[in-house]
C-alpha cells in the first residue's frame, strides 16, 4: 500500500478519535523517545562491561595488591569496575560508604526514566478511559437531540473505542521493554553489591 494512503487512514484514524488523541499521541511520542534512549543506553553499558579486567582486579584484592587493582579499574566505562575504583580511592577512610555512593550513582543512571515509564503505563489507559467518557457522552447527546443522527451516535461510539484501544496500546507496548529495564536495573544491583561485598573482604583481610 503506497506510503500516501497510508498516512490519509492515519490521519483519519486519528481525528476519528477525537480531541483526547492529541495528549494520546504526546504520551505515545515521549514513549517512544525513552524507549530508544534507554536500548541506546543499555547497549553501550553492554559494550563497556569487562568481566576480565574485574576477575583481575578481585585476584589482585585477594592476593592483597590493592594498588595494581585500584590501577586496572582506573579509566574505564565499566559501571561495576567504576564501583570498587571509587571504593579503593578512599579504602583508608571510608572504603564501604565509598562503594555505595558510587553503586548509587550507577544505579541511578541505569534506572532513569523507569518513573517516567511506570507513569506513561498508568496514563495511557487513563487517558482511553477518559477518550471513552466524552465519546459515550457525545453519542448521548445525539440521541437526545430533536433528530436523530444515526452518523452522530455511531461516530461517539467509534471515537470512545479509539481512544481506549490507543490507550491500551501505549500501555502495553511500554509495559514490556519497562519489565525488561527493571530486570536489567536488578541484576546491575546484584553485580555491583557482589563485587563490592567482594572487595570489603578482601580488603579488611589484608588489613
Amino acid at each position: 500500500m503506497p506510503a500516501p494512503i497510508l498516512a490519509n487512514i492515519a490521519i483519519d484514524f486519528f481525528r476519528r478519535g477525537g480531541p483526547i488523541m492529541w495528549p494520546i499521541a504526546a504520551v505515545s511520542i515521549f514513549s517512544v523517545c525513552i524507549l530508544f534512549e534507554r536500548l541506546w543506553w543499555w547497549m553501550q553499558s553492554a559494550r563497556s562491561r569487562q568481566p576480565k579486567v574485574l576477575d583481575s582486579v578481585l585476584e589482585s584484592l585477594e592476593n592483597g595488591d590493592a594498588s595494581r587493582a585500584q590501577a586496572l579499574c582506573a579509566n574505564t566505562s565499566d559501571p561495576v569496575l567504576r564501583v570498587i575504583h571509587a571504593g579503593l580511592n578512599h579504602r583508608h577512610a571510608s572504603l564501604q560508604g565509598a562503594l555505595q555512593a558510587a553503586a548509587g550513582i550507577e544505579l541511578r543512571s541505569a534506572g532513569r526514566y523507569l518513573t517516567a515509564m511506570d507513569t506513561i503505563i498508568t496514563l495511557a489507559p487513563l487517558l482511553g478511559l477518559l477518550g471513552t467518557v466524552t465519546g459515550i457522552m457525545g453519542s448521548f447527546q445525539s440521541i437526545g437531540g430533536s433528530e436523530l443522527a444515526v452518523e452522530k451516535v455511531t461516530g461517539g461510539i467509534g471515537e470512545a473505542l479509539i481512544a481506549t484501544a490507543c490507550g491500551l496500546g501505549i500501555a502495553i507496548l511500554t509495559l514490556v521493554p519497562y519489565n525488561w529495564f527493571h530486570a536489567k536495573v536488578a541484576t546491575l544491583q546484584h553485580e555491583i553489591e557482589t563485587a563490592a561485598s567482594n572487595v570489603e573482604v578482601f580488603v579488611a583481610a589484608k588489613n
